[in-house]
């Protein structure tokens, strides 16, 4: 009966934005690497979709019928879900090409959430350092999760093999989504920093592309 109440199910899963202006934004500092989203469904030609929806409420992309029958099961049994970007890509076709990503998406009992979301909690940090740990756990690893004080899986899942069309643009926390999140939280410290470094690296830039073209 333990074993029941402790049910959990973890995968990696793609989503695709509905146009390319969410495409883009999910290069953004509103989406990044191991932050939480909320799974939705919409109706779509009589088929429940899953969509994450980002902490500020935008969809930002749509999973396919499978995935989207998963996490629509789970939620019938009363299962909790919680999903984590785990990185950004973009394919070139078909033109003018698309930006999509990959979630890591956590089932579980409620009953259980003190334990499952410290366990989701340090699985987010990893994503955010460009580690993919595995999540799809046997019986013995969930156990882990109750038994182990800060267990996380030391295996790794290589991300998902991509064609020559198709390359990952953002995998992990950058130095100014740091900042951007301090600030987020009220470190109005962090938040003038953000800005300046932002400003640096603009002015560097530009600097750059005038020595490039000889314009001093």
């Amino acid at each position: 009966m333990e074993l029941i109440d402790r049910s959990y199910e973890g995968f990696y899963a793609r989503f695709d934005p509905s146009s390319q202006k969410e495409g883009v934004l999910l290069m953004g500092a509103d989406n990044i690497v191991g932050t939480d989203y909320e799974i939705v469904f919409k109706t779509e030609n009589g088929i429940n979709i899953a969509w994450a929806k980002n902490r500020f409420g935008y969809e930002m992309g749509s999973f396919d019928i499978d995935t989207s029958r998963k996490l629509q099961i789970a939620k019938g049994r009363g299962q909790t879900v919680r999903a984590l970007l785990a990185f950004v890509g973009f394919s070139d076709t078909p033109e003018p090409g698309h930006y999509w990503g990959q979630m890591a998406l956590f089932c579980y009992n409620p009953a259980y959430a003190a334990e499952m979301n410290a366990f989701i909690d340090r699985i987010a940090v990893k994503l955010g350092q460009g580690v993919r740990p595995r999540i799809d756990l046997g019986t013995q690893a969930v156990e882990k999760i109750f038994t182990e004080k800060d267990w996380i899986p030391s295996e790794t899942v290589s991300f998902s093999k991509k064609d020559s069309n198709s390359v990952i643009m953002k995998d992990e926390r950058t130095i100014t989504d740091g900042l951007v999140e301090q600030a987020r939280a009220g470190n109005k410290g962090c938040y003038v920093i953000s800005i300046a470094f932002i400003v640096v690296v603009v002015l560097a830039l530009l600097a750059g592309v005038a020595y490039i073209f000889g314009l001093f």
